[in-house]
């Protein structure tokens, strides 16, 4: 019995461990030769974000590229595309007007309490790594991020630099 309660705390500790607040996919062209990618030069035509924020995914984005062996260049293997947007969230919420209390004197009792719901709206946002193979000119890799608070400066600034790491896990490509 120990046995079994150990595995289930391991395995609830590894998955608590392993979450990440953002929803990271990718996606990527099956024919695309990833090894033959050796420059890139960013193109931020769409990446509307105050500046600030456009230096954080620029600077990380750039460090996660060259961590991967790629070096900018003026004649690039690849053309990389950011995107930056937003939508606006609602979050309701009820509690549960059922349940088990106690009082005063250690007494517990159980009743039917009112439903209270309210609702928090909030701005959540996403980012999406296109990258073209600059001499046929079609996309080969996409990453896209989101669930950054757009509406909390100091969240973002720890964020940002975090949500682009999660995407560029994902590249190369692991091929099956």
């Amino acid at each position: 019995m120990k046995k079994y309660i150990f595995i289930l705390l391991a395995a609830a500790t590894m998955g608590l461990t392993s979450c990440s607040p953002f929803n990271v996919r990718s996606d990527y062209a099956d024919t695309a030769n990833f090894t033959s990618y050796k420059t890139y030069k960013l193109r931020v035509d769409d990446l509307k974000l105050n500046d600030i924020d456009k230096d954080r995914v620029l600077n990380e984005l750039s460090r996660q590229l060259q961590s991967k062996g790629l070096q900018s260049g003026e004649n690039p293997d690849l053309i990389i595309n950011v995107k930056a947007n937003h939508k606006k969230v609602t979050d309701i919420n009820t509690t549960n007007p059922y349940g088990g209390m106690w009082g005063w004197g250690g007494s517990f009792g159980w009743g039917i309490g009112m439903n209270r719901t309210w609702t928090s709206n909030y701005n959540e946002g996403a980012i999406i790594v296109d990258m073209v193979d600059a001499k046929s000119n079609k996309l080969v890799w996409q990453g896209i991020g989101s669930g950054i608070s757009v509406d909390r400066p100091k969240a973002k600034q720890k964020q940002i630099p975090e949500i682009m790491a999660e995407i560029m896990k994902n590249y190369p490509p692991m091929r099956k």
